[in-house]
């Protein structure tokens, strides 16, 4: 994982004063519902985290994983 992800993810599991495995796992379990994660509140506190730790990656640099029903 991308060192600068880590850090607004650890910085926003202690803003959400959780741990940074709770977050992970509410954040997957919504992902695969098809639902969003996150309120307005935390994506304006992402905002603030992403910019403080310099992260400018978006979805489109993620790894690709096929959805073509393969596992």
């Amino acid at each position: 994982m991308e060192k600068r992800l880590l850090k607004v993810l650890k910085a926003l599991a202690e803003f959400k004063d959780m741990s940074l495995g709770d977050l992970l796992e509410g954040v997957v379990l919504h992902a695969f519902e098809g639902k969003t994660a996150f309120s307005e509140e935390t994506l304006a506190a992402i905002k603030q985290l992403r910019d403080v730790y310099g992260l400018e990656l978006t979805a489109a640099d993620s790894h690709r994983v096929p959805d073509d029903g393969r596992t």
